[in-house]
């Protein structure tokens, strides 16, 4: 009998001690997965997006860089075959610009908008569908114009921020530019309009802007919209020339 107990009892105490050991096991794995998990729920927490700083409602032309400065700005592209012709021609002359795109047009040629940011080029919403009336439309549209563009825009920029808002054809309203200052776009107007849009010749085209520079520093070109083969050409021209005049190039004040 005491041998028979004595066997139960080496059966029993090795059964308690493999649960002790479970328990033990257990107690660990639940560490150790709270302890992932934890990891896990801290690597999916989202990145807080950078906060939006405000900035003046006016209209800008002015150059941040001081003395005798040009900002030369791009509207309507990105376009798949003429903004990087004009890249190569800013990258030629060492000279950096605002390009001014249309959303739909920088949703669909993302790697356009991340080679102008690569380059050291500043970003401007030019709206989603380029309606030189939307000054006549309501808050809402006008509302939906920017703010739709200002994210496809940064979208395929990578979150690069859009730094200006630039109204089609000038049609800016009170409310349209304090919606863009309030979402830290500077509202960008011009002051020499090369006038590339409407098929002049590559001499009319430099006559124009050599008449208007006593107007102000920004000028106004597109690489967008139809054939720019002649502002291409126009700014091959013109930016040495500028240079020779003693200008040099910086971005519109924020």
């Amino acid at each position: 009998m005491a041998r028979g107990f004595g066997k139960e009892s080496g059966i029993i105490g090795v059964a308690a001690a493999a649960v002790v050991a479970l328990a033990a096991a257990g107690a660990l794995v639940f560490s150790g997965a709270g302890t992932d998990s934890s990891a896990a729920d801290n690597a999916e927490q989202p990145k807080k997006a950078p906060r939006v700083v405000p900035v003046d409602p006016s209209i800008v032309h002015a150059s941040d860089r001081p003395g005798r400065s040009l900002n030369i700005t791009i509207d309507d592209g990105p376009d798949p075959v003429w903004t990087p012709k004009v890249l190569e021609v800013l990258k030629r002359h060492d000279v950096k610009a605002v390009f001014c795109m249309i959303g739909p047009q920088a949703k669909a040629h993302p790697d356009l908008v991340k080679k102008v940011v690569a380059a050291g080029h500043k970003l401007c919403d030019h709206t989603m569908s380029h309606n030189t009336g939307m000054d006549h439309e309501s808050e809402s549209y006008q509302s939906q114009q920017i703010l739709d563009a200002q994210k496809m825009i940064e979208e395929a920029a990578g979150g690069t921020q859009v730094e200006y808002y630039r109204a089609p054809g000038g049609a800016f309203t009170p409310y349209s530019r304090k919606l863009a200052a309030d979402h830290g776009m500077r509202p960008l107007g011009w002051n020499v309009d090369s006038k590339d849009f409407e098929g002049g010749t590559v001499d009319m085209i430099e006559a124009t802007v050599r008449g208007e520079l006593p107007n102000g520093p920004t000028v106004l070109f597109h690489d967008g919209g139809g054939d720019r083969s002649r502002t291409v050409d126009s700014l091959e021209r013109l930016l040495p020339w500028m240079k020779q005049q003693g200008y040099g190039f910086g971005f519109p004040k924020r």
